[in-house]
């Protein structure tokens, strides 16, 4: 079967909880989501999977089905206990990050006159030094991969050893419509691990206002299995609400 753009971004978020036993998975966007479920029904079943609320479930419904089967109760103040001690991968969206893996979220411009007010701070320093933390951009582009944020959220490595924070610091990958970029740089700088089948090395250089790090010998993002199609075709999102987040161009 052949995979669209969206399907090999599903694999490469659902490859961010390879190994990672009974840890929770917190994602943000449709494209990480169903990633995170189809790792649960493939590579990671002991994988949790919560509401956002204050219930864990075991059942893995489609995207854009509600949980039906409640495994245990999660009320806010242990998903703080969770966070602290690492038991979490968080897959954060983020409005710029900067070649250092810096993340922002808040705004765009000055920080106390901003031209664009953004969701805020929330969470993103707590996340981004206590446990596993990763990316998922839908839109790979200049405007998103800048050479330095406006407003720093999300730590990245050169902050974290600034302030000694770098010992509990866990970033893993940011996965976009185009390709899966890690910190293996210089200094934890971003770098590209692989390009998405169809992409080309130019087309991930221009789309990126920072000279990306490019180590020798990029890989090819690897393409759904039969099976891992077949899941999330039909079980995961069988209405596809994946292809109106990545649209292949």
């Amino acid at each position: 079967m052949t995979a669209t753009r969206a399907e090999i971004a599903v694999v490469a978020c659902s490859d961010l909880f390879r190994g990672a036993g009974a840890i929770l998975a917190s994602t943000v966007g449709v494209v990480p989501t169903i990633g995170a479920r189809l790792a649960r029904l493939t590579h990671a079943p002991e994988l949790l999977l919560s509401d956002g609320e204050a219930t864990l479930y075991a059942d893995t419904p489609a995207v854009d089905e509600p949980f039906r089967e409640p495994e245990a109760p999660f009320p806010y103040a242990r998903l703080f206990e969770l966070i602290a001690r690492g038991r979490r991968h968080v897959v954060m969206g983020a409005a710029q990050i900067d070649r250092h893996g810096n993340q922002n979220l808040s705004a765009i411009g000055d920080r106390d006159r901003p031209t664009r007010q953004l969701l805020g701070a929330r969470a993103a320093a707590t996340n981004t030094v206590n446990h596993a933390t990763s990316y998922w951009i839908a839109r790979h582009s200049p405007r998103v991969f800048v050479e330095q944020v406006d407003v720093v959220t999300g730590v990245g490595p050169d902050r974290a050893r600034e302030t000694g924070a770098d010992r509990f610091q866990d970033l893993r990958r940011i996965v976009t419509d185009l390709a899966v970029l890690d910190f293996t740089g210089p200094d934890g700088a971003v770098a590209l691990a692989s390009l998405h089948p169809g992409v080309t090395l130019d087309r991930v250089v221009d789309a990126t206002d920072f000279p990306l790090h490019i180590p020798a010998g990029v890989s090819e993002t690897r393409l759904p299995t039969d099976e891992e199609l077949r899941l999330v075709r039909e079980r995961l999102d069988p209405r596809a609400l994946r292809d109106r987040e990545v649209t292949a161009s």
